[in-house]
C-alpha cells in the first residue's frame, strides 16, 4: 500500500485538521468530528445535515456552505458516523426552523441518523429525514437493505439546499429532497478495487482485463463481473439499467452527473460523458445541466458512476441558484 498518510488510525483526524486549515469558511469541531459553516446557520433557515463514512470525498464535507449543507458528519473510512456526531451537528446548526437529515441508504447510516433524530427530538428539535436510494444496480447489498444511496445525494443536497436558502419551511424542503431522489437513478462500474488504509490491500480481486458492473461505493459486488469493454458499451449498459427503471421521453430535461470513483482521470470521464450525451440525444432527452468530475468517490477506485435526474422546472431553477462550497461553486 502506498498512501500519503501518517498512520491508518489517524487518517480522519489528520484530514479534518487539513480541512480546517484549507477552508477558513468552514469550522471543524475536531472533538465531535463535525464540519459546519463558519458563520453558522441564518436564524429561521432550515438546517441541512448529512454525513457518512469517509473515503467518498468531497462528499459530504466538501458540500458544506451557501446553498447546500449546513453541517456534515464524517465517520471513519467506510464507517457510519455515530449518533452523537449527528446530535452535536444538529445542536450546532439548528437555526430554529428545524433540521433536515439527508441520509444515504446504508444500514449503519440509517440506524444512527434515526437514533440522532430521536435524541434531537427529546431536546425539542424538529427533524425530518430524506433517504437517498438511487442505485439501480442491485436491490440489496453488503451494506444495505434496499437500494444503495449514491450520486443522487449531491443532487438532493444542492436542490434542497437552495430551497432552504430561499427560506422554505422544513416540510417543503424535505418534500423537495424526496422528489429529487425519486427522480434520480444511478449505476456504477469499477475497473479496480479500492484500498482502505486500515486493510492495506485491495478490497477485492479484480483481474486486469475485467470490470465489476454495478459496483457500490464501498466496493460491494455489483450485478456481475465481465471482461473490460469500450466506454461506449459500458455507458450503454449503465443507461439501459437506469432507463429501464426511470423511463425518459423525448423532450424530457435532465441533470446528468458523470462521477469519478477516485482513481479515474478526468479525460476518461469526458469520454464517458460524450457517450452518455449521445445516447440521451438519440432518444430526444435534453441534458439541461451536468457535472463531470469527482463528487462521490471510493478512495482510489478506478471507475465511474452515472446519475440521471429527470428534472422539472423547479429543480432546474434551484440547481442554478448560487452555491459556494469547497466542491461546488457558481452564481456567487
Amino acid at each position: 500500500m502506498k498512501k500519503l498518510i501518517n498512520a491508518p488510525e489517524t487518517v480522519l483526524d489528520d484530514a479534518l485538521a487539513g480541512i480546517a486549515v484549507a477552508h477558513q469558511e468552514l469550522t471543524v469541531d475536531a472533538e465531535n468530528k463535525v464540519i459546519a459553516r463558519a458563520g453558522g446557520t441564518r436564524p429561521g433557515k432550515v438546517a441541512l445535515i448529512s454525513g457518512g463514512g469517509s473515503g467518498h470525498e468531497p462528499l459530504h464535507g466538501g458540500f458544506v456552505g451557501l446553498g447546500m449543507l449546513d453541517a456534515a458528519c464524517p465517520g471513519e473510512v467506510f464507517t457510519s458516523p455515530v449518533p452523537g456526531q449527528m446530535l452535536a451537528a444538529a445542536q450546532a446548526v439548528d437555526g430554529g426552523a428545524g433540521v433536515l437529515f439527508i441520509v444515504k441508504n446504508y444500514t449503519g447510516d440509517v440506524l444512527n441518523f434515526q437514533m440522532a433524530a430521536e435524541l434531537a427530538g427529546e431536546e425539542g428539535r424538529t427533524v425530518e429525514t430524506v433517504l437517498v436510494d438511487d442505485d439501480v444496480a442491485v436491490q440489496d447489498s453488503t451494506y444495505t437493505a434496499g437500494r444503495r444511496g449514491t450520486g443522487a445525494t449531491v443532487f438532493v443536497e444542492k436542490i434542497a439546499g437552495a430551497l432552504a436558502e430561499q427560506g422554505a419551511d422544513l416540510a417543503t424542503v424535505a418534500e423537495m429532497g424526496k422528489r429529487v431522489n425519486a427522480a434520480s437513478r444511478s449505476f456504477a462500474v469499477a475497473l479496480t478495487a479500492c484500498t482502505t488504509p486500515a486493510s492495506g490491500k485491495p478490497g477485492f480481486d479484480l483481474p486486469e482485463d475485467e470490470m465489476e458492473v454495478g459496483v457500490g461505493i464501498h466496493g460491494e459486488p455489483g450485478r456481475r463481473r465481465e471482461k473490460l469493454r469500450p466506454a461506449k458499451e459500458i455507458v450503454a449498459t449503465a443507461l439501459e439499467a437506469i432507463l429501464a427503471d426511470q423511463p425518459l421521453a423525448g423532450g424530457d430535461e435532465t441533470i446528468v452527473m458523470v462521477n469519478g470513483l477516485g482513481g479515474t482521470p478526468l479525460i476518461e470521464l469526458y469520454v464517458v460523458f460524450k457517450e452518455v450525451a449521445a445516447v440521451l440525444a438519440d432518444q430526444g432527452v435534453v441534458v439541461a445541466r451536468n457535472l463531470v468530475g469527482n463528487y462521490v468517490t471510493s478512495l482510489d477506485m478506478a471507475g465511474v458512476s452515472i446519475t440521471v435526474c429527470k428534472a422539472d422546472a423547479d429543480m432546474l431553477s434551484l440547481w442554478d441558484a448560487p452555491v459556494n462550497t469547497p466542491a461546488l461553486r457558481w452564481g456567487v
